[in-house]
């Protein structure tokens, strides 16, 4: 099989490299994970370095010469390449809602990335947060409370099984957790369930161990 790398950012704060990660581990396709470090004087030197084909952004794809540097368009590629991964949910409106989901987290809850970001190294006690980004919060519990009340009986996952759905929303825990945002009965048994995934483990576990630190990340 062709060489394939999966370039990511920092495990701590890098939440689209997550996505990448998670996906990758869920396709069972084999790779290689090149790690640069973000937001340093040389971080856009070095992604350019370990992947010219692409963009100086994570996550990235390298397939022998070709790459592929949108975390939703890599999830698209495994999807295609391991259908037996079932990355999507099998019945047709169940994967259009799935992608419409994911396609609302791709593009959307601005406030909530600005103002809570990834970040795995901080447990802070609840505060209320702006009002737009509470307003973001509330959307997202929706999307989970309407997903579980749906397809409950299939499994704990957004769409029963878990799928590119639950990879999308992941990094969202760790802004949830970071902050102690309380979240209801439903949305706590999903939060939880998702969290105890155990490649999600592996990356939280992976990125303890990690030197090096953002500080721009403090909250103010």
């Amino acid at each position: 099989m062709t060489d394939v790398k999966l370039v990511i950012g920092n495990k701590r704060y890098s939440s689209w490299s997550l996505r990448g990660w998670l996906a990758m581990k869920l396709s069972g396709m084999p790779f290689e994970e090149v790690v640069v470090p973000l937001y340093r004087a040389d971080s856009h030197i070095n992604l350019k370095a370990v992947n010219p084909a692409a963009p100086p952004k994570v996550p990235s794809l390298i397939i022998g010469e070709n790459a592929i540097w949108d975390t939703l368009a890599i999830c698209e590629y495994l999807a295609e390449q391991c259908p037996d991964a079932r990355l999507w949910p099998e019945e047709i409106f169940a994967r259009a809602r799935a992608r419409s989901v994911v396609a609302e987290m791709h593009s959307s809850f601005i406030a909530l990335r600005e103002h809570v970001p990834m970040d795995l190294s901080k447990r802070l006690p609840f505060e209320r947060l702006p009002e737009e980004v509470e307003a973001d919060i509330a959307r997202i519990c929706e999307i989970w409370r309407e997903c579980r009340a749906l397809y409950s009986g299939k499994g704990p996952y957004l769409f029963g099984e878990i799928s590119l759905a639950d990879v999308f929303f992941a990094p969202v825990l760790v802004r949830f957790f970071s902050r102690s945002v309380p979240l209801d009965e439903n949305c706590q048994a999903y939060f939880d369930a998702l969290w105890a995934l155990p490649e999600f483990v592996e990356w939280r576990q992976a990125a303890e161990k990690e030197e090096w630190t953002i500080t721009s990340y403090d909250p103010k």
